[in-house]
């Protein structure tokens, strides 16, 4: 079942402005070299459903995670699979980029993050 809409959980309130306060390397490398202004409004440390995402464009319904080394335990895999499943519940869409990609690769990043929003806001004919 999908949903149309994306909730917000207000009791995240708290810990969505500690993150931002302590946003990783990588994150803030994005945030302040990239997203933050980028033309299309992209929000940092987002609260939907159960969950603080990296990086929410709600035009695009797109989501931007930054993965340190984590994610990919095998605990870490099976959550993110959980939660990305969760969330595209909400017709949004998870890209995932690791904390190398970032720091090794930065344009393709941007590249990719920028193709992504372009797509997703192209009005339908």
């Amino acid at each position: 079942m999908a949903y149309n809409i994306t909730p917000y959980d207000g009791k995240s309130k708290n810990k969505v402005r500690v993150f931002r306060r302590n946003m990783t390397k990588e994150e803030n490398h994005l945030w302040h070299d990239f997203l933050k202004s980028y033309p299309v409004k992209v929000y940092r440390q987002r609260a939907i459903d159960n969950y603080i995402v990296d990086f929410y464009c709600s035009s695009a319904k797109l989501i931007i995670e930054v993965d340190g080394s984590q994610h990919f335990t095998d605990s870490g895999l099976i959550n993110d699979s959980l939660r990305t499943d969760i969330l595209e519940r909400y017709n949004l869409k998870v890209i995932r980029f690791t904390n190398n990609d970032v720091n090794f690769r930065f344009a393709d990043v941007c590249s990719t993050i920028d193709y992504e929003i372009q797509e997703r806001i192209k009005p339908s004919l």
